[in-house]
């Protein structure tokens, strides 16, 4: 029997470690079921779920080109299919859009002399927030002339 992917096999625990169980598929072939695959569950220690000599079916989840064969248990149970559960939509509403900003007038230099405004204003109190920022923050930590008590 050829060992392909999606394949269930018959096998035989031959080996633990801490991180799986290696499964004798016969004809010589060795897999490995990483302790994720063994169950369903979380599985905290494989030795609990498994022992050497256990029969098993598993199914091949990957064969690699070095010969490397991955192997589930939990995959190759029969499972059967949940159903597709259906939830009512629900009629959810968009929240409400801010108002656009006005439009400029359409002549260049207005639009520039309304920037250069903001723009001035907004250096203005940006220099009295730093000023006043520095004020408070030197006299604290005495640095720089700062004033000491």
């Amino acid at each position: 029997m050829s060992i392909e992917v999606g394949v269930k096999l018959p096998g035989k625990v031959s080996g633990i470690t801490n991180f799986g169980a290696f499964i004798d598929l016969g004809s010589g072939k060795t897999g490995l079921v990483h302790i994720s695959e063994v169950s369903d569950g979380f599985v905290k220690d494989i030795n609990d779920v498994l022992k050497v000599g256990d029969e098993v079916t598993v199914l091949v989840t990957t064969v690699g080109n070095d010969g490397k064969i991955g192997l589930s248990i939990r995959k190759a149970k029969d499972q059967p299919k949940e159903e597709k559960r259906e939830y009512p939509k629900k009629d959810f509403q968009r929240p409400q859009q801010k108002k656009p900003f006005p439009k400029a007038q359409s002549t260049s230099n207005q639009g520039k002399q309304d920037f250069d405004s903001l723009m001035s204003s907004f250096l203005k109190d940006s220099d009295d927030r730093l000023s006043s920022l520095r004020r408070n923050t030197e006299g604290k930590r005495g640095g720089r002339g700062g004033r000491r008590n």
